[in-house]
């Protein structure tokens, strides 16, 4: 099991949908986030990517130099960039990171938002864009390490003599990441991706996901690796939890509330819509949204992508987590408000209930003593287990 933390780039609250106890989105504070990211020990952060966000590459490029094993998990956009620049980009980040760079490959948004980056093609084409990039992208990398050119006329792509100069630290190429719901993106991720990346839907939804990228991936004769992606709610009490999930849409009212759903309603991803379906129509009481044990559809009112949180005590956390685990998720992508303070509370309520092996990858990088001294001689009580 790997737990990654999330760099709010396009801004973070105490309160959704206002600015009240609002952050402003600055290079100091995503500093903040990433320093204690590394520092309590999460494996990896993901970085949001299309125009609601500082750019991705730039952001996770001013962090290298502030953190020392955390991987970044950063966007490329198929049809926005050409593969080759893609290429070049991800080897010097590889390199200059000593290794720390993962790849998500993101494929679906809103039309609006996609005509307004010059791209005006419709959610097929879009895959089959993808599939031609990541042909390209990752036969670039076979260049670096193996020589040759690279010579391919697809559909909507094209290479001549295309060559990657300075290869990637990692082989054959950054790992690739993907999320996407229609049958388009299955396929896809069963031919080129290396993890496929579910936003958090409940565990029978998952589970079918799951089978289906896997089989097809098998019948290519390849393995795929599986991670989803949730906001947490954890507090000491189930009811500090639920409270907590309560206050963070306190301020909702029905116009914001609106306009996000109008938004969501233009997109044609299919995981947008399962996102929306999950809470469309309903109101806003625990019992409308609790999807299922634990997992909580408010942040999806008026948040595009995952809109899905885990809530609970830090046994309940745990519990759903290796419920998921179970049906064969190894990294969870995870967030919370604000994201500072959400950082150190999950590590400190839930890492030490997570199993073994996890908790001694993420205690190997934190050093004691931990508490204030006690007078001036005494050491801290350790935690009860």
């Amino acid at each position: 099991m790997k737990v990654f933390w999330f760099i709010p780039t396009h801004g973070d609250s105490r309160y959704l949908g206002t600015s009240e106890g609002a952050r402003a989105a600055t290079y100091d504070y995503f500093k903040q986030v990433a320093v204690a990211a590394d520092t309590l020990g999460y494996e990896g952060v993901l970085l949001p990517t299309g125009r609601s966000c500082e750019d991705a590459w730039v952001v996770a490029s001013s962090l290298i130099a502030a953190t020392q094993r955390l991987k970044f998990l950063i966007a490329v956009r198929p049809g926005l960039s050409s593969p080759a620049l893609s290429a070049r980009m991800a080897a010097t980040f590889d390199r200059l990171s000593n290794g720390r760079l993962l790849i998500n490959v993101v494929t679906g948004g809103g039309p609006v938002e996609l005509e307004g980056d010059g791209v005006f093609v419709d959610h097929d084409a879009r895959y089959q864009i993808t599939d031609e990039f990541l042909t390209i992208w990752r036969d670039h990398f076979r260049t670096a390490h193996e020589g040759g050119t690279v010579d391919f006329e697809g559909r909507h792509l094209t290479s001549k003599g295309g060559k990657l100069l300075y290869p990637s630290l990692q082989r054959p190429h950054p790992p690739l990441w993907f999320g996407g719901s229609s049958g388009a993106a299955h396929d896809i991720a069963a031919s080129h991706i290396d993890t496929y990346l579910t936003w958090g839907e409940p565990p029978d939804a998952v589970e079918a996901k799951i089978a289906d990228v896997r089989a097809k991936a098998l019948a290519k004769g390849r393995q795929i690796k599986f991670g989803i992606r949730f906001h947490v709610i954890v507090r000491e009490t189930e009811g500090d939890a639920w409270a907590e999930a309560d206050r963070l849409i306190s301020r909702l009212d029905d116009e914001t509330v609106a306009k996000a759903q109008t938004d969501f309603s233009r997109m044609d991803s299919e995981g947008q819509r399962r996102m929306a379906a999950l809470n469309r129509g309903k109101g806003r009481s625990r019992a409308e949204l609790e999807v299922y044990p634990n997992v909580w559809a408010g942040i999806g009112l008026v948040r595009t992508g995952a809109g899905t949180a885990l809530v609970g005590s830090p046994e309940q956390i745990v519990a759903r987590m290796s419920e998921y685990a179970d049906l064969g998720i190894d990294t969870f992508i995870l967030s919370g408000y604000p994201h500072l303070e959400e950082a150190y509370r999950f590590a400190e309520l839930v890492f030490p209930l997570l199993p073994a092996g996890v908790r001694k990858r993420l205690d190997s990088s934190l050093p004691g003593p931990f508490g204030e001294i006690v007078g001036y001689t005494h050491l801290p009580k350790a935690a009860q287990a």
